[in-house]
């Protein structure tokens, strides 16, 4: 039978566009494989992609996808997204077993790749007796933090917004209790839960994919590859094979609107080259009017070309007053120390270097293709 890899992503606009990529990393490298790709719906609008699945599955027809039912979730008053998710995935679990118990018919899969918020589908992978993997759309530091989380949790007994202290995680500097991801602050909520069960689970994975290059996180990725991150089990083999960048993306959303090019990306390409200050967001980060006005005054004032684009987080860490805003004046200090500072030239050209070695990493005989080659090879000798 023709050989498969299912890939599931969770519902996010941005996890399916790189599993996406992950699929046609899979296919330069065996071009005879069937990538089929399992889509969830949710009860809240995390973006349409219908446009973008229809246009993949038109123009490569090697990766197919599938619509799992849609599931009801028990009443409940949350509004915390990353709870919602974690119980929409979970509430699948039958689904997503009907579902790769029909691929099996036609099609010998190798290999069912998940990324984090989909770690209920492992024990539908263990029964199946099908190797699993966490595709981690994050990078190495990332996931050394997600990989050492249960450690925190054994050796401590507080909630991390309380702990007021530096964690000292393998691999990464230290990082102050109360920075660590939202869902980990409160020991108590149903997020911290999913996340701690979901990091408990890596030692029971095949392997780790992660959508980065070894250079670029080196520190991170060999303390992980050593297993130092999971000081009392064992850590699965860790492929870097990125950096995966989206080839295209839903045009409809992202370039043009009823085919015509939108203001703000008309407006960029007519800027003097190496003049705008680009700052990069997540698909669902939200902030408040108080927030956007504070940073367009900042941005302003600046005195860069700066492109802002609303319903998007900024990358340059900020610095929050006591009630939770970014003050104009942070904004402007933070981007000015970007383009003028003696730091800030030394961020540009690093940046500028690992580009660079990014294509090396990505060239034929460079470690990220090397890692893709091991990856696919550990399928074919299950």
């Amino acid at each position: 039978m023709e050989e498969a890899i299912v890939l599931y992503p969770s519902p996010l606009i941005g996890h399916l566009i790189s599993m996406v990529e992950l699929g046609k990393l899979l296919l330069t490298r065996q071009p005879s494989l069937s990538i089929h790709i399992l889509i969830t719906s949710v009860p809240y609008d995390c973006g349409s992609a219908s446009t973008y699945i229809d246009n993949v599955a038109a123009t490569i027809p090697s990766i197919k996808f599938h619509h799992l039912p849609t599931v009801t979730l028990p009443s409940t008053k949350t509004n915390n997204l990353e709870q919602i998710v974690f119980e929409v995935l979970r509430l699948s679990n039958p689904h997503v077993r009907e579902e790769l118990l029909s691929i099996s018919k036609n099609y010998t899969v190798h290999g069912l790749v998940v990324d984090f918020f989909c770690s209920a589908a492992l024990s539908v992978a263990k029964e199946l007796n099908i190797p699993a993997h966490y595709y981690f759309t994050s990078g190495a530091g990332a996931l050394s933090i997600f990989l050492y989380f249960p450690t925190i949790h054994n050796t401590t007994t507080k909630s991390l917004k309380d702990l007021k202290t530096l964690l000292h995680i393998p691999g990464v500097p230290p990082i102050p209790s109360s920075d660590m991801p939202v869902p980990m602050l409160e020991r108590e909520d149903k997020a911290y839960e999913y996340f701690k069960d979901s990091s408990s689970r890596f030692p029971e994975l095949s392997g780790i994919i992660v959508n980065t290059f070894e250079s670029l996180e080196s520190r991170a990725v060999k303390t992980a590859s050593e297993g130092l991150c999971v000081p009392n089990d064992r850590t699965p083999p860790i492929y870097c094979i990125g950096p995966l960048i989206a080839t295209e993306g839903p045009k409809d959303d992202a370039v043009t609107r009823n085919g015509t090019t939108l203001e703000c990306l008309k407006w960029l390409d007519s800027q003097p080259g190496g003049s705008v200050v680009f700052l990069c967001f997540g698909s669902l980060g939200q902030f408040s009017k108080e927030q956007l006005r504070e940073i367009a005054f900042g941005l302003e004032r600046s005195g860069h070309r700066i492109l802002l684009v609303e319903e998007m987080k900024l990358a340059l860490p900020m610095k929050e007053s006591e009630s939770g805003f970014v003050s104009a004046a942070e904004v402007e200090e933070r981007v000015r120390g970007l383009m003028e500072s003696e730091e800030g030239k030394l961020i540009r050209e690093r940046t500028v270097g690992m580009k660079i070695a990014a294509k090396v990493a990505l060239s034929e005989g460079g470690s990220s293709r090397a890692a893709l080659s091991k990856l696919v090879e550990s399928w074919k000798d299950k």
